[in-house]
């Protein structure tokens, strides 16, 4: 919700304390590894309160889950972000890939101001004061990320409304669509923009996945092969619907008193809200 949104604006801007390109970027730890290494040190700043999805999210680049075609060694937003250059962007994907985790992580690593806009929310006033914002960042030394979530939303005249700030440097761009840019977004922004394709997380992202969300939701929760393999494929690539999931189970195991957690449990407690 916007609330939300507008708490996680303040939080990223306030961890975003210049850590170097090189730190954000190692060796992609193993998926067992991974999932109790990133899970255990969320748990430590994350409150109980929060939603999993949020609880989960990464803290850098290196803890992202999939994606390895952009941020794997050598590929194109590895070497955007070890070349110290920050640019505009478009991040083409289907829901729960990471994009705005993306976004958020790009102001981390070049010590940005982020402020993040919804075209489904806002229109040219919030563009305006978006704009304002960036150039008070400007005055103290600092860049602004413009972030625009479903940014196809947005008709032509608001898309626009944009360029100016673009093209001097006030604001540097970034859009999140699940629609082709070619076809949605405004050719004059477009050029303006690099396009990078999100991809669904494939089965050995969502299982690195499905470790860190148990290790951090429900670690006394056994599940057996069948179980995991099944929620992972009601997931279908979207990461936030897994991390909804394993949430959902967790409550209904424990109200259930069941343990260890069985496909046909799944299939009792999970199936008729999929259909």
């Amino acid at each position: 919700n916007c609330s939300a949104s507008r708490s996680r604006q303040v939080l990223m801007s306030s961890v975003a304390e210049g850590r170097s390109v090189e730190d954000l970027f190692g060796p992609v730890p193993e998926p067992e590894a991974a999932g109790k290494t990133a899970a255990a040190a969320n748990a430590v700043v994350a409150s109980a309160d929060q939603p999993l999805a949020e609880r989960l999210r990464p803290n850098s680049l290196a803890e992202v889950v999939g994606q390895r075609h952009l941020l794997g060694p050598g590929k194109p937003l590895q070497l955007a972000f070890a070349s110290g250059r920050l640019h505009s962007m478009i991040l083409w994907g289907p829901p729960g890939v990471g994009k705005t985790t993306l976004a958020r992580l790009t102001a981390h690593a070049f010590d940005a101001e982020f402020i993040a806009l919804s075209a489904v929310f806002s229109g040219v006033k919030d563009i305006r004061e978006a704009v304002a914002r960036a150039a008070e960042a400007q005055q103290r030394g600092r860049k602004t990320i413009l972030f625009v979530d479903e940014v196809h939303r947005f008709n032509k005249a608001q898309q626009d409304a944009f360029l100016p700030y673009v093209e001097q440097g006030l604001v540097t761009f970034i859009g999140a669509t699940t629609e082709n840019p070619s076809f949605e977004v405004n050719s004059a922004l477009l050029s303006r923009a690099a396009v990078y394709v999100l991809e669904p997380l494939d089965e050995v992202a969502l299982q690195e996945l499905f470790a860190r969300a148990q290790q951090l939701a429900c670690p006394e929760l056994d599940f057996d092969d069948d179980a995991r393999t099944r929620l992972i494929g009601f997931a279908d690539g979207d990461a936030r619907r897994l991390i909804n999931l394993v949430d959902q189970v967790q409550v209904a195991a424990h109200t259930a008193g069941v343990n260890p957690v069985t496909a046909a449990f799944l299939d009792e407690a999970l199936a008729s809200k999929l259909r």
